[in-house]
């Protein structure tokens, strides 16, 4: 009998860069990055993803993504929705 483990957030990462197409600042152990003044960050279990605008230490939380089967997924949704705020 063979096990599988599926941790979304163990390809957060790499979905980050394929997706934003820069490489992140990692925070809190890979459940969250910064990329430029935008943090994202896996909460709930890896179930969502939050958008959150980032100002020295103030934070705006911006949007939540609902994370279902596939991270990148997710995170083309919080790109566009990114493109879609002021």
């Amino acid at each position: 009998m063979t096990m599988r483990f599926e941790d979304p957030a163990a390809e957060f990462v790499p979905a980050v860069v394929r997706v934003f197409g820069k490489q992140p600042r990692v925070l809190d152990g890979s459940r969250a990055v910064l990329v430029d003044d935008v943090k994202l960050q896996l909460e709930a279990g890896e179930r969502e993803l939050w958008v959150i605008r980032t100002a020295g230490p103030l934070e705006h939380r911006l949007a939540m993504v609902e994370v279902h089967e596939d991270i990148e997924d997710a995170l083309r949704e919080a790109k566009e929705r990114l493109h879609e705020l002021p």
